[in-house]
């Protein structure tokens, strides 16, 4: 992520509908966070979620790799975000199984999370069909208790 893609981050991380498994949809300033935020991951650790783009270019949304907190514990997550009228045509599943190959390759052995609302339906089916299954429920949040999934890469 570079601070050229605020626009289309934060017209995505403002959309209601991706964001309805969160508090709130994101303000322009909190999508200018969470690029600085990735960018200061890849720094750190050499991962953090990118942009994810068709091959024609076009913005799909984002995904990658980052390090999260369940339970009070540090846990590396795949995380996805894709645009609302590119839901459900199979883009978070093909980005996350190249995250997932990733980490097999350079950071394994590791166990591998999703940390998802347990509404969240259609994330869970995206952590299901990585070869993921429930490992924990995240309790650290006294307002919602959070589905985690999990897979141990060897």
């Amino acid at each position: 992520m570079i601070d050229g893609d605020l626009d289309r981050m934060s017209e995505m991380l403002g959309d209601p509908t991706v964001m309805a498994f969160y508090p709130a949809p994101k303000t322009r300033g909190e999508s200018a966070d969470w690029i600085d935020r990735a960018r200061r991951s890849y720094e750190e650790h050499g991962h953090g979620l990118w942009i994810v783009e068709t091959q024609e270019g076009d913005f799909v949304g984002d995904c990658g790799i980052t390090w999260q907190s369940s339970n009070g514990r540090p846990v590396l997550e795949v995380g996805y975000h894709v645009r609302t009228d590119l839901q459900g045509r199979g883009y978070a599943t093909e980005a996350a199984t190249a995250c997932v190959a990733l980490v097999r390759r350079e950071l394994a052995p590791t166990l591998l999370t999703a940390i998802i609302h347990p509404d969240n339906t259609a994330s869970r089916r995206v952590a299901e069909n990585l070869g993921m299954t429930h490992i924990d429920d995240d309790r650290a949040h006294p307002w919602i208790v959070r589905t985690v999934m999990g897979m141990q890469l060897a």
